[in-house]
């Protein structure tokens, strides 16, 4: 099972109104849980079953963003700036990992604020079980507003970057 077909599992049970799935396979268990009024949002916990002669990994639970229509916020900000979302361009993540905003740490970040971006260029790179992959601007436009900490988990489908296409 790839990562698409977890992602797909994921939004296909929130949907369902199911409270809980598990999913046993050969060499992984996925255990899927969606609360009612007492817990908010969806936890979803993957593990991955060893092969014999491979290391052990312990792959740590992290509950998964709650779905609401306003995008997530860095810690310290608000959406009352008096900036007006609703014209700009909202870059999402295309899959689940970290998010890192240079390819090293001593790197610069491949982005700021205000910073002019065209179709292809990289803005940031998310870690996904050990693979970094590069995300490229898909718009041309200035980089307005950036919604992910650097080293922060993000979803799939989250926001990451405003865009003002003008």
């Amino acid at each position: 099972m790839d990562l698409k077909e977890i992602q797909n599992l994921i939004k296909f049970v929130a949907k369902s109104g199911a409270s809980e799935v598990k999913l046993e396979m050969d060499d992984f268990k996925i255990t899927i849980r969606t609360g009612g009024e007492e817990q908010k949002g969806e936890t979803t916990y993957v593990q991955q079953i060893p092969m014999q002669g491979a290391p052990a990994q312990q792959v740590a639970p992290q509950p998964a963003q709650p779905q609401s229509n306003t995008p997530p916020q860095p810690a310290g900000e608000s959406t009352d700036k008096g900036v007006d979302e609703s014209r700009y361009i909202t870059i999402k993540s295309p899959i689940i990992g970290t998010f890192y905003r240079k390819s090293a740490p001593d790197k610069p970040t491949f982005v700021e604020v205000g910073s002019k971006i065209k179709d292809g260029d990289v803005l940031c790179v998310i870690e996904a079980m050990k693979l970094f992959n590069e995300i490229e601007s898909e718009v041309k436009g200035t980089i307005v507003k950036i919604l992910v900490d650097d080293a922060s988990p993000v979803e799939f489908d989250q926001p990451l970057f405003l865009v003002d296409p003008s």
